[in-house]
């Protein structure tokens, strides 16, 4: 475990949260509405909103591994840093994604709290909210598919 998620763990801005399994697919809705939303508004012209939405599309994508866990957030940096530990660490999704995300927070704080934003980085920034939906469905879709796997097992073999 590392350092700063267990910090994130002492500090309460990590918790348990045992309806996070059941909520994780709610959370993959949300970040597909907030990306075709980043998508409309860039189409639109307005680079500022989209790069915010697409920053959500990416925290709501990493909120569902995070409720996949049985863990919920009280603070973005906790969130990026519980996701690092739980599945970069292990080897599950791809360092690139979580520093991808951490540059998503940046610009979507330059974005929105100093007007400081480009279109370059909106477009920059869709791709990845894209890619990393994508990352967490089949992270999420295999974790279905072996729990159904061992569910059926045991039916077959322990009825």
């Amino acid at each position: 475990m590392s350092q700063e998620f267990k910090r994130c763990l002492e500090r309460g801005k990590i918790t348990k949260f045992t309806p996070g399994v059941r909520l994780a697919k709610k959370e993959l809705r949300l970040a597909g509405e907030d990306l075709a939303t980043a998508l409309k508004s860039s189409a639109e012209g307005n680079c500022k909103w989209s790069i915010v939405q697409a920053y959500y599309s990416m925290f709501h994508s990493a909120r569902a591994l995070l409720y996949a866990k049985n863990y919920r957030e009280q603070s973005h940096y906790c969130l990026i840093e519980a996701v690092r530990c739980l599945y970069v660490e292990e080897k599950v999704l791809d360092a690139a994604l979580i520093e991808s995300l951490v540059e998503a927070k940046n610009l979507r704080e330059a974005a929105d709290y100093y007007g400081d934003f480009s279109e370059i980085n909106c477009m920059k920034l869709i791709k990845r909210a894209e890619e990393f939906l994508s990352a967490a469905k089949k992270i999420l879709n295999k974790k279905r598919k072996s729990t159904a796997q061992r569910r059926n097992f045991k039916r077959c073999f322990f009825m």
